[in-house]
Formats: structure tokens, C-alpha cells, sequence
């Protein structure tokens, strides 16, 4: 048996570390969407029309969608350390050149610049976070560092635009740039090193895609963001429609994101353990919140209670599904996690055409209906994928036992079961891959 010092330095979380790559995510997420609070001052600044300077933001995302598998392959071989680091300070140019430059073609290619730095982050954020910490600890220290993400979304953005009122659009792209210096020498000071064993297996797209529960992930989690982007991109229209007060547009977009806090924490607390439950039950809980806004979302407490049982779940099932993805994606779990976040751009994209559609042909009210759909569809994915996609944990084998015997299929013995799942808690956190001493 080991000592306990070694037992107790084996379970020891990073905390220093994982709040490092939380503050890192919440400065990408405030990057990503500051000049669409800024439009008019950029566009003044820049001389160019509001639709051209929207290209600052449209362009970003394009980027990421044509780059981050290409990107994440080509640099594969870079220590996961030193490549984390020099996202950050690329980041931090990157912010710097737009608050500095005076012509829109040189701020727009240093946008680009970041898109890519902002694509390559969360493949290699993810993954890295699987290295660092002990295995039956991953998801809770996805919600540590994923809650940057929300709060980005809640305070990040709005709160850059604010400064941009105060002290000019490109003293906040400056300020976003001292900050992205200063985090990476946080990351310099605070992330551990990790490196490859040798004859670790080569990051392959093909054969991460040819895991048994990988092509699963990467179209459920992608789908249940289409409809959330569907309906957030139109929730002004569907709020007046709804007969609904102007400031309810502001208050619900802050009740969305810190209640997706909220969602982050149970997550946290339940995706290790219940993983597959928690995900049926919060992907439902999303569905049937869409399903009931066109009702019970005409009175303003009615809308907002809505709008948190939204948020909190929307919160939580990125968590459920970054979790899943590593664990469908084995040892080519870099390469699943890259195919991911393009997938998830894609949703994204696709979700506000969705709900562009839907707007036109059925109306505002009518927007979280046709959000709901695309929700059903991954809901059924995650139903399906009980063996590969999203497998119990270890505390799920009576609920499996119930859900199988629901669906006529042979009952496993329930220890059975936990001992199984027992095993995979307790498997390394990725296969070839050591930490440094």
C-alpha cells in the first residue's frame, strides 16, 4: 500500500492552475465578443460603416471554423505548457494591434490572428486540464476552469463595453492586452509542465473520429448550441413580442449567464460521479423550458424564472459533454476535442441562421419551439449513446440497471456495473501522458 503522502499528493487539485486557465478563458470569451458592444465607436474610430466593422467579430469566428483543425494538428508536437502560453501572449498582440492600429484592414487581420489563438486555446484547454489533475477529479476541475466561459459571457463583455463608454473602445482592447501579459505570467509561474512518453500515439482527426462514441459527441453538443444561439440571438424580438418591458432584454441576458454559474456548480459536482443521468436530465430540462416560453414567458417573473432554468442547465451540460468527448476520444482525445470545437462553431453559426428562419416564417413567439427540435434530436443521441457516448459513472449502475430494463435489454449485475465504472474513474487522466516531476 502507498503512503499516505503519496495518496494525498496524487488527489492534490492544482488550484492555483485551474484558476489561471479560468481567468485565461474568461479574457478569450471577452475578446471574442468585445467589438460587438463596440460597433459604433470602432466603426467611427475606423472610418467604416457599422456592417463592415462587424466583420471584427463574423471574421473571428470564420477563422476558427477554417483553422482549428489544421492549426491543432500542425502543432501537436509543442509541449501543452508552452503552447498555452504562447496563445495567451498571441491574445494579448493581438488586442494590442487593434487598439493601436488606425486602419481597419490591419485591425481586422489582427483579429484574425486572435481567432486563431482563440481556436487552438480550447482544444488544447481542455485536454491539458486532463492531464493535471487526478482522473476521478476531471470534471470538477472542467467546472473551476469552464466557469471563466460564463462569467466572460455575464460580466466580461458587458463590462468591456461599459469601459469602452468611459475610456474609449481602444483603451479596452489595451486593457484586454496588459491583462493577457499579465495572465501568461501567472501561466509561466503556475501550470506544470506535462510531456509526452515516446511512443505516445501520433494526434490523428481520422482515427479520433473512428472512436466507438466520438461522432456522437461532436453532433449532440453542437446541436443543443444551435438552439441555444438560435433563440439567444433573437431573445430582443421574442421578449417585445412577448409583450415584455425593453429593460427585460438586459436583465434576462445577465440572468442567463449567471445562472449558467450555477449550472457550472452542480455540474461539478455531479459529472464525475453521475454523469449520464445528470446530462438526460438537464438536456430535458432545456427542452422543456423552450417548449413552455412561448406561455410562460409573457410575465416578466415568468420569463426570468424560464430564462434561469435555461441558463443553469445550459451551463452544466458543457461540462457533461467537454467530460464525454475526452473520454470517447481515448488516446486521440487532443484530436476529438479539436473536431469538437469545430463542430460547436459550426453549431453556433448554423443556430443563428436557425433561428433567423424561424423568426421570419413563424414568428418571435415561435423561436424557442423551433429551438426545442434540435434539443429532442440530441437528447435522443445521448439516449442512444449509453455505451461508448456517454457511459454511467460510478455511482449509476442502479440507474443504468432501470434504463436498460426500461429499453428490454439484458440487466448487467449492478456491482458489476460500479466496478467497472470504479475502474474508469480510476484510470489515468490520458493515455501517454506523464507529468513532470
Amino acid at each position: 500500500m502507498p503512503p499516505a503522502t503519496s495518496v494525498s499528493a496524487r488527489d492534490r487539485m492544482p488550484f492555483g492552475a485551474l484558476l489561471v486557465l479560468s481567468m485565461i478563458g474568461f479574457t478569450a470569451i471577452t475578446t471574442e465578443l468585445l467589438p460587438s458592444g463596440l460597433l459604433p465607436q470602432i466603426s467611427a474610430g475606423l472610418n467604416v460603416s457599422e456592417p463592415v466593422a462587424g466583420y471584427l467579430t463574423a471574421g473571428y469566428a470564420a477563422i476558427i471554423v477554417a483553422t482549428v483543425i489544421p492549426a491543432a494538428m500542425l502543432l501537436a508536437r509543442i509541449p501543452r505548457h508552452t503552447l498555452l502560453i504562447g496563445l495567451v501572449l498571441t491574445f494579448a498582440i493581438s488586442n494590442a494591434l487593434v487598439g493601436l492600429v488606425s486602419d481597419f484592414g490591419a485591425a481586422l487581420a489582427a483579429r484574425l490572428v486572435g481567432g486563431i489563438a482563440h481556436g487552438l486555446l480550447w482544444t488544447a484547454m481542455a485536454p491539458f486540464v486532463a492531464r493535471i489533475v487526478p482522473a476521478h477529479k476531471v470534471g470538477k476541475a472542467m467546472a473551476i476552469v469552464f466557469s471563466g466561459n460564463s462569467l466572460g459571457l455575464a460580466i466580461g463583455a458587458p463590462l468591456g463595453t461599459a469601459l469602452g463608454g468611459l475610456i474609449g473602445w481602444r483603451a479596452s482592447f489595451l486593457l484586454l492586452a496588459g491583462a493577457g501579459v499579465v495572465l501568461a505570467g501567472l501561466a509561466m509561474w503556475l501550470l506544470p509542465a506535462v510531456r509526452r512518453i515516446p511512443d505516445a500515439p501520433r494526434p490523428s482527426l481520422r482515427k479520433a473520429i473512428g472512436q466507438p462514441g466520438v461522432k456522437s459527441v461532436a453532433i449532440a453538443w453542437p446541436l443543443m448550441l444551435m438552439a441555444h444561439f438560435a433563440l439567444f440571438t433573437f431573445i430582443a424580438p421574442f421578449l417585445r413580442e412577448a409583450g415584455l418591458p425593453d429593460y427585460t432584454i438586459t436583465l434576462s441576458l445577465t440572468v442567463l449567464g449567471f445562472s449558467g454559474l450555477v449550472g457550472i456548480w452542480i455540474a461539478g459536482i455531479t459529472v464525475d460521479m453521475r454523469p449520464r443521468r445528470s446530462l438526460l436530465i438537464t438536456t430535458a430540462i432545456i427542452a422543456a423550458a423552450y417548449l413552455l416560453l412561448p406561455l410562460g414567458g409573457r410575465t416578466v417573473p415568468g420569463a426570468l424564472v424560464l430564462m434561469a432554468v435555461w441558463g443553469a442547465a445550459f451551463g452544466a451540460i458543457g461540462i457533461y459533454n467537454q467530460s464525454a468527448i475526452l473520454r470517447a476520444g481515448r488516446e486521440y482525445r487532443e484530436a476529438a476535442n479539436g473536431l469538437t470545437v469545430l463542430t460547436i462553431q459550426l453549431g453556433i453559426t448554423i443556430g443563428a441562421l436557425y433561428g433567423a428562419a424561424a423568426l421570419t416564417t413563424a414568428g418571435p413567439l415561435m423561436v424557442p419551439v423551433a429551438a426545442a427540435v434540435p434539443v429532442a434530436v440530441a437528447l435522443a443521441l445521448v439516449v442512444t449513446g449509453r455505451k461508448h457516448a456517454y457511459p454511467p459513472g460510478p455511482k449509476e449502475a442502479g440507474f443504468v440497471a432501470a434504463e436498460k430494463s426500461a429499453a428490454g435489454a439484458p440487466v448487467p449485475d449492478a456491482a458489476d456495473a460500479a466496478v467497472s465504472a470504479d475502474a474508469r474513474a480510476d484510470a489515468p487522466a490520458e493515455a501517454g501522458v506523464t507529468a513532470r516531476p
